[in-house]
């Protein structure tokens, strides 16, 4: 990586300059400048990174690829590098880290100034103050980003967001509030330290440095009025919430519409005795399950629990499921899009189990699924509890995830998996364990029966 990322910081250099020096004019019109002062930007954290040592950590790993993307955009005669520079940036916000975060404040602020109209520059720009901590400044940066978004399900998370960030800043404002109305009128020693305490407290202020304000400013009152005083209890009540809400999104509806969560014994319950069929989302599948009175869509009716896996890129959004697993994939998979596809019942498998909770509250939709399943189900090929294996082995598949899950709980009548050929096909290691526990193959459907 160390040639690769010298070469890359090489060819910024030579498109944008060093820090300092004014980009040369380039023979028959070159990029923006406000182009070249991001790959200047670039150049600089590429510097940073170079002086850090080798590169072991995948997502800075992603960032340079995106750099070099964007470096070819801007080296390239009519390319259009203003996408690259977007996603260069969002690369950074993804990457993790302070430095990051401040790459992509800086891209975004040289995406707004190439086109103040766009609104993918002004969600970015309110991502990375965001990420800074930098709440009332992100609200504006949303609020743009809003004004020219015409899509209303795809705002839902930015107002989402500029309402949490809104109601952190009113805790602020109460406890400002609270402090005043209590406040005595002799100036003790402790007085004077609680006020130079609620002085430092603002909503204007970066998330860490008013989390550390508010905290000495409770410490402090709780210290001279004491745990069980009113003001106190409400002072706390507020410093509790104005956390959570720094930590994480509110949830619409916490109890998801009813959703009944479900552990093993559930979904022990719930496939006992029954048929159950695991349907690729594949393109000739997906024809054949929409023609009406083909076969296909009738074998698949017939069954008494249909299993569908992941996103759907061709099965019809109508198209039954009982059950939908899904696999958590990437560094943020919590901002992956919402499960909003009607299902039964939604098995939701990954790890860490923070990532896990993560994505249960931000991409689950309350009315979309009956059931939920637990933390128990989340991990079921290396929980110890279930079938432990080592997690050396490498990614499984949704739909093999869901098959040895079905034949550890050994209650299904009969599990069959339809349309599994071409793309949809397992890896090698998963055809092998379907192979040991074929008990009948049926070409024209496609389809493969366990035993």
């Amino acid at each position: 990586m160390g040639q690769t990322l010298t070469g890359l910081l090489t060819s910024v250099r030579a498109i944008a300059g060093r820090p300092g020096t004014p980009a040369q004019g380039r023979p028959g019109g070159g990029p923006d400048q406000a182009l070249l002062a991001a790959l200047r930007l670039c150049g600089d954290h590429l510097s940073a990174l170079a002086a850090a040592g080798p590169l072991t950590d995948a997502r800075r790993t992603r960032l340079i690829a995106s750099i070099g993307a964007l470096t070819t955009a801007c080296s390239t005669p009519g390319a259009d590098a203003f996408d690259a520079l977007l996603r260069t940036g969002q690369q950074a916000l993804d990457s993790g880290g302070e430095a990051e975060a401040r790459l992509a404040l800086a891209l975004a602020d040289e995406a707004t100034a190439l086109r103040a109209r766009s609104k993918g520059a002004w969600r970015l720009r309110g991502n990375a103050l965001d990420a800074l901590g930098r709440g009332e400044e992100a609200i504006t940066a949303y609020e743009r980003h809003l004004a020219l978004q015409q899509n209303t399900a795809a705002s839902r998370d930015v107002e989402r967001r500029i309402a949490t960030l809104r109601a952190a800043g009113d805790r602020i404002d109460e406890a400002l509030t609270l402090f005043r109305a209590g406040a005595g009128t002799e100036a003790s020693g402790a007085d004077t330290e609680v006020s130079g305490a609620a002085a430092r407290l603002s909503r204007h202020l970066p998330a860490a440095e008013a989390r550390t304000a508010f905290t000495d400013l409770v410490r402090l009152r709780t210290a001279e009025h004491g745990a069980g005083d009113p003001a106190v209890r409400r002072l706390a009540t507020l410093y509790a919430e104005h956390r959570r809400l720094s930590d994480r999104d509110p949830v619409a509806d916490p109890l998801l519409g009813g959703a009944e969560p479900i552990g093993v014994p559930g979904l022990r319950r719930l496939v006992a005795g029954r048929t159950v069929c695991l349907v690729a989302d594949t393109p000739r599948t997906a024809e054949q399950e929409q023609r009406p009175g083909s076969p296909l869509a009738a074998l698949i009716e017939g069954y008494d629990l249909v299993v569908r896996c992941d996103e759907a890129r061709h099965t019809a959004p109508a198209a039954r499921t009982d059950l939908h697993a899904c696999t958590l994939r990437g560094d943020t998979p919590w901002k992956g899009p919402r499960w909003d596809r009607r299902a039964g019942a939604r098995l939701v498998f990954g790890d860490p189990l923070p990532h896990w909770r993560l994505a249960l509250r931000g991409r689950l939709v309350p009315g979309a699924q009956d059931r939920v399943g637990d933390a128990t189900l989340r991990r079921p090929l290396h929980d110890p509890a279930l079938l432990g294996e080592e997690a050396g082995a490498g990614p499984a598949s949704t739909a093999y995830t869901v098959l040895r899950l079905l034949d550890f709980l050994g209650t299904p009548a009969r599990v069959d998996l339809i349309g599994f050929e071409g793309p949809a096909a397992l890896s090698p290691r998963e055809r092998e364990w379907v192979g040991t526990r074929t008990a009948n193959t049926d070409d024209t459907a496609v389809r493969i029966t366990l035993r």
